[in-house]
């Protein structure tokens, strides 16, 4: 079964062939690196909602393709070559909500689950039309970067915005991606205007909840959610 070369720039990367589960599996293990989390067979079960003996067929079948390794901790390591195959992958699927927001209009709580489907089929070719389609972008509708843009992407440091303190103000700039697999929870922050781009003041925290002000008036979020929308202080 062919597959991409290690070290392939994520760029010309396309599908190796393998079922959508496969690449999935792959591009769950990169966003779990990215967002500091050991990506373990247990947060896999958590983040694609399988079973645990699911998880352990797949990991097994990858780690026998090469595309990964277990340490002694049992925590699910990228090789070279499985880290280029999950970069291309995640770089579609950005590219692919970019798409559904920026041209098709696709309500930006929607876009993650449908480009989750649109992922797998975009070709090399189709991802290059998608690019000069969409100019290139350097995150994803939530503020995530795309891997291999060359337009530049924010760089100041973010902080959780459930970690702030009553009254300071800042401006949303990503959301986790283990949010955005939350159709609810995206609802939710859409209709708060917590959306990457848009001023929030924080209010008093109570019962679980941090209190917001956006353009769309106060709102109430659940600690959970808050504390995965990264923000940039104000001024």
């Amino acid at each position: 079964m062919p597959r991409s070369a290690a070290g392939t720039d994520p760029r010309s990367a396309a599908g190796a062939g393998h079922h959508p589960a496969v690449e999935e599996y792959l591009e769950t293990i990169l966003e779990l690196e990215e967002s500091g989390i050991p990506p373990m067979r247990a947060r896999l079960v958590e983040r694609l909602g399988v079973s645990a003996p699911a998880v352990s067929e797949t990991v097994g079948r990858l780690a026998r393709e090469g595309y990964v390794t277990l340490d002694e901790q049992r925590v699910v390591h990228l090789t070279d070559e499985g880290r280029g195959y999950a970069t291309s992958i995640m770089r579609r699927h950005r590219l692919a909500e970019r798409l559904l927001v920026d041209v098709l209009q696709v309500p930006w709580h929607q876009v993650h689950e449908e480009a989750g489907r649109l992922e797998h089929a975009i070709s090399a070719n189709l991802e290059a039309h998608l690019v000069r389609l969409l100019g290139d972008p350097a995150t994803c509708p939530h503020g995530n970067p795309i891997p291999g843009s060359t337009s530049p992407a924010p760089t100041d440091p973010l902080q959780p915005l459930g970690e702030l303190s009553p009254g300071t103000s800042a401006e949303v700039r990503r959301i986790s991606e283990e949010i955005e697999a939350d159709g609810d929870s995206m609802l939710l922050l859409e209709e708060a205007g917590l959306i990457p781009g848009c001023s929030v003041t924080v209010g008093e925290a109570q019962r679980g909840r941090t209190t917001v002000k956006t353009v769309e008036g106060e709102s109430a979020i659940p600690s959970r959610v808050a504390d995965r929308v990264y923000v940039a202080l104000s001024g």
